[in-house]
């Protein structure tokens, strides 16, 4: 490797030309003899080290001799060259690198690629929802940012409900000045996909709804401000409560087992008439009465109930607001509706206590379903 600088007789071009086409010639000449990482390293040195690189002793020494008029020829030459000198470190540690890894070691151990499972929210609900697609449901999905006429206009709320109070609901800010149907919310249940289903689609529909929902709640072992629901709702003629009680009773036997019973209790939803709240027998004790249950031997799951005529009058003027037929006609069709805890589900079938640790990403918790 030459050390010494060479000496510029002038600065025209042709001299510049005959000593840069000299240094690119030796430059190219290392180059294809660097073999190893050790080699590549020292070349980078020789070249362009900080104190002791050639191409700064060289700048160094000909920009300070070199006349006014041709330092900029002269910059630009010693840019080509450099970027020359780097071209060809990098192209050479690439094929070094290339070379190292092209072989396979047998001897190495295996990698071993762990398969990940669905968390248990979504194995849970997927089987609930599997349940009524084998009986002729469909699934529904909808936004979980709704409008205050999807998630409580439409069905039945009025202005004044409970349910509309910002300590249940999620309001999104600066909604104010817009009308009250308009306002956005995060929805606090998923029965605005029934609505959507029925502005979109005439009867008869069977539709099964399952979803992510929004509350202000706080956080206990029981509660959380996120959680998930499954609803059903079936449209048609001649559909009644009997109809609702054994497609519930069905259900219950298709996911928790056929041994299971189920029984029915007056309640009140606003936007079903007659509504009722459903009990299944303990699935711990056998109906027995155990602490799970309270010793009552059965355990309250879902709401259900016969959708109000109010609703489907709700969904037909707004049909006719978008320009469609109003085709739900409470003298000719009735329908049912349902929905039931996610999270309650899961927490019952896999034996957890606290609703947080579906929430909380451990992965020592979540390993236990895999």
């Amino acid at each position: 490797m030459s050390t010494e600088i060479p000496e510029l007789k002038n600065f025209d071009a042709a001299e510049l030309d005959r000593v840069f086409a000299q240094l690119e010639s030796e430059v190219a000449a290392q180059a294809a003899a660097l073999t190893s990482d050790e080699a590549i390293e020292a070349f980078r040195l020789e070249w362009l080290g900080r104190k002791q690189g050639r191409l700064g002793q060289l700048s160094a020494s000909w920009l300070k001799s070199a006349p006014a008029d041709a330092k900029k020829s002269l910059g630009i030459r010693f840019n080509q060259l450099k970027a020359q000198i780097e071209a060809a470190r990098s192209s050479t540690a690439s094929d070094s690198g290339a070379k190292e890894i092209s072989g396979l070691d047998v001897t190495l151990p295996g990698v071993a690629r762990r398969v990940g499972v669905e968390h248990p929210l979504v194995q849970t609900m997927a089987e609930i929802v599997s349940v009524f697609q084998r009986m002729g449901y469909s699934v529904g999905l909808g936004p979980e940012v709704e409008t205050d006429f999807y998630n409580f206009e439409a069905l039945n709320f009025p202005p004044n409900h409970p349910a509309r109070d910002t300590q249940d609901t999620l309001i999104i800010a600066d909604q104010e000045k817009k009308p009250l149907r308009d306002r956005l919310l995060m929805r606090t249940h998923t029965s605005p996909v029934q609505i959507r289903t029925m502005l979109e689609q005439a009867p008869p529909l069977r539709i099964v709804i399952p979803g992510k929902v929004h509350r202000n709640d706080a956080a206990d072992a029981t509660h959380s401000p996120v959680f998930h629901q499954v609803e059903g709702l079936c449209v048609g003629e001649d559909i009644t409560f009997s109809d609702l009680k054994g497609t519930l009773d069905y259900a219950m036997k298709a996911f928790f087992g056929s041994s299971v019973k189920t029984r029915f209790f007056p309640s009140f939803f606003p936007f079903t008439e007659p509504s009722a709240d459903v009990q299944i027998s303990c699935i711990f004790c056998s109906g027995k009465g155990c602490r799970k249950c309270k010793h009552s031997g059965w355990i309250e799951l879902l709401g259900c109930g016969m959708v109000d005529p109010a609703v489907f009058e709700q969904v037909n003027q707004r049909r006719i607001e978008l320009g469609r037929d109003p085709v739900y006609d409470t003298a000719k069709i009735s329908g049912f509706a349902f929905g039931m805890g996610v999270d309650r589900i899961a927490m019952m079938k896999y034996g957890i206590s606290d609703i947080g640790l579906l929430y909380s990403g451990d992965m020592r918790f979540l390993e236990q379903f895999a």
